[in-house]
């Protein structure tokens, strides 16, 4: 199940540092590698404890994880939508990624040039969202001219989509992401081809100064406050913290150092999973002495459909499920 989350922001935000804190086998709680499939993308597995313990019960002879792609998209600016800068191969990188991972500067300091000469999260923000936003309505407003004519016709299908895209385009001139647009299932279909960058789900990731990891800062706050409305989840790291962990050699040293600065575990671990949500994905396990693999589903699949991940004739022949629990 190739899915892949695109990591996106202004320049100098620490959005390439922590794309290559996820590239460090180090800096995962288990020790699988990381591949890298092109110099701004890699696969990178998903930390599980229950992976890990059924391999410690099992002993076998290799275990699989699981696995998501990142996609580290450069820093985008203001005009990428009318393709200023490497604008259109910016957006389209996005277009091909079925989830967003967005981050936000929220720490001060004087050494790192911010691109607009200050520290606001919510500019940054607002700088991404109307960039793709502008673009969705491009994307929209082309469609809508066709599927207008075709409505005027008597054509009943256009009729309804033209509707729903008089929606969107209402929503994205609002300045309004097409996220927040809640769609029937009958409506999903028509617009599915479109593929609107910001419907994408998303991720805002608070990248803070270390002494905000643990607390949060005012920046954080303004985030939170900003993004309420959008139901999308926050997550608080510190990327320079990231790198320094991802130095280390062994993992009792990062063990040591986490526990010096009151965390449980490395950021990073908590960016994979939250991505992997992110694309309502879940894992399910397969053990024997051969193997201990960790195969993904899409959240809500039935055990027919969990079987047809390993092979399609077992999801034809399916019979019944022994559930361990």
């Amino acid at each position: 199940m190739a899915l892949k989350c695109g990591i996106v922001g202004l320049p100098n935000v620490g959005k390439s540092t922590l794309f290559n804190c996820l590239s460090n086998a180090k800096a995962q709680s288990a020790n699988f590698p990381f591949c890298t499939i092109e110099p701004n993308v890699g696969v990178i597995t998903v930390p599980d404890e229950r992976l890990n313990k059924l391999a410690e019960l099992v002993k076998p002879e290799r275990v699989v994880p699981t696995t998501i792609e990142i996609v580290d998209i450069a820093g985008l600016v203001k005009g990428a939508s009318k393709g200023e800068g490497l604008g259109n191969q910016f957006l389209g990188n996005i277009r091909e990624t079925n989830a967003i991972i967005h981050v936000l500067r929220c720490f001060d300091d004087d050494n790192v040039v911010h691109v607009d000469g200050s520290v606001n999260p919510v500019r940054d923000k607002e700088v991404i969202d109307t960039e793709l936003q502008l673009k969705d309505l491009e994307t929209v407003e082309k469609h809508l001219a066709t599927v207008q004519r075709a409505a005027k016709t008597g054509d009943k299908d256009a009729q309804k989509k033209a509707a729903l895209l008089e929606r969107f385009q209402q929503t994205l001139l609002q300045g309004n992401s097409a996220r927040v647009i809640e769609l029937e299932e009958a409506e999903k279909p028509m617009v599915k081809d479109l593929h609107l960058l910001t419907a994408k789900p998303v991720l805002y990731v608070c990248n803070v100064d270390e002494g905000s990891v643990v607390t949060g800062n005012v920046h954080v706050e303004a985030v939170k406050a900003a993004v309420k409305q959008e139901n999308a989840e926050v997550l608080v790291l510190g990327a320079g913290i990231e790198a320094d962990i991802a130095g280390l050699e062994t993992y009792e040293e990062r063990q040591m150092f986490l526990e010096d600065l009151g965390l449980k575990e490395a950021g990073v671990s908590k960016l994979i999973r939250a991505a992997y949500r992110l694309l309502n994905l879940q894992t399910y396990f397969t053990a024997g002495v051969k193997e201990v693999r960790a195969w993904t589903i899409r959240e809500g699949a039935t055990a027919p459909q969990a079987a047809g991940v390993i092979h399609t004739d077992f999801e034809k022949g399916f019979i019944r499920a022994e559930v361990i629990a």
